[in-house]
């Protein structure tokens, strides 16, 4: 999952990194926590925010924008973007990266929030493309994929034509589990391998890893090749240029096709430090090395999050694109079978 939350990096440690030639101090701005990189600066809220933050509220819903403290949420609620959390808000993993709260049992399921999801939906009328991720539920026998699979048709009932991207769990890697998210049809199927390969014990809960997930996104491409398959990878933690490469080269062996990274943001005190802030240069450096390796899209930056939108103005652009292949190949099709037909007439001897 993607949840990077505001950052609390302690002032000493941005102002040895200052020191030590890391950061120019004309780079850096207080938050009223902490200095941070002038390329961190949030963007305060516009007109459609309080419109979202109401409807949310009114049905009960819960955003991995707001559980996860992401520091683009104004940003997408003011463009009419947001990433809906179903299953409740409590998560029965303990990522150290991750601000979503935690116990050993989530909330019973909503067997409502399915036709709440399309309520909200309708009622602000400003998507056309909608992301729906998760909180872990290994309380649960089929680990809530079920219901994560009814969300998508629901919508997809009310409206087949609204893009639906899913950030799925693991789903501890049971592919029946993750056939029923895949059975639903979404457009997107979005799994997070979250870190590189040496820091996935320090980072992610135990009862996930670096190898689990690859093999969840790579199942998901075998089983449905048509559905979108994307990831995203935080940066920040520690890790070196040549495990990023080497993550990004893992992603690509399993045909994942877009991929996100990230700055990671310390939630708390209790959460993984910042390492390093990874300068925009750099993540552009990223960008450049992805997209040679063959991604079909690659969003690259300080404030990118897994759902970050840059992201759907490119699916919606591929999704475009195919739709109109297939149209195409339809009408082929169509005109083939007409030709087949008039000539089986010609061909038909007459009858006296």
């Amino acid at each position: 999952m993607e949840h990077m939350g505001e950052s609390l990096v302690l002032v000493k440690d941005i102002k040895n990194r200052q020191d030590n030639g890391f950061l120019e101090p004309e780079r850096l701005f207080y938050d009223g926590n902490s200095l941070k990189p002038q390329w961190l600066t949030i963007r305060p809220p516009k007109e459609k925010f309080l419109s979202v933050r109401q409807t949310i509220k009114k049905y009960g819903l819960h955003t991995i924008c707001a559980e996860g403290h992401c520091p683009n949420l104004s940003e997408c609620w003011s463009g009419g973007t947001a990433t809906f959390m179903v299953m409740g808000d409590t998560c029965t993993r303990g990522c150290r990266f991750c601000n979503v709260k935690t116990a050993r049992q989530g909330q019973p399921l909503d067997p409502e929030e399915p036709k709440k999801l399309v309520s909200a939906l309708q009622e602000m009328g400003i998507f056309d493309y909608i992301v729906i991720t998760s909180v872990d539920r290994d309380d649960l026998r089929d680990q809530g994929s079920m219901h994560f699979a009814n969300c998508i048709i629901a919508i997809k009932q009310d409206n087949p034509e609204m893009l639906v991207e899913v950030l799925i769990p693991d789903f501890r890697g049971d592919t029946h589990l993750i056939q029923n998210v895949i059975d639903a049809k979404p457009d997107v199927i979005a799994h997070n391998i979250e870190t590189v390969e040496r820091l996935q014990k320090k980072a992610r809960d135990g009862r996930a890893n670096y190898f689990q997930s690859l093999a969840v996104l790579d199942y998901i491409k075998k089983a449905s090749p048509g559905i979108i398959t994307k990831s995203s990878i935080m940066l920040g933690l520690g890790e070196t240029e040549e495990e990023v490469i080497q993550a990004m080269k893992g992603l690509r062996a399993v045909n994942v096709e877009i991929l996100t990274l990230g700055q990671y943001l310390r939630p708390s005190d209790w959460h993984l430090p910042v390492k390093e802030f990874i300068t925009p240069v750099k993540f552009d450096n990223y960008r450049h090395i992805g997209e040679s390796m063959g991604f079909s899209f690659v969003a690259a930056g300080p404030m990118v999050r897994s759902s970050y939108k840059a992201g759907e103005l490119f699916v919606k652009h591929i999704l475009g694109k195919r739709k109109i292949e297939m149209d195409k190949m339809e009408i082929d099709k169509l005109r083939m079978d007409k030709l087949r037909r008039d000539k089986f007439r010609m061909d038909k001897p007459v009858m006296n």
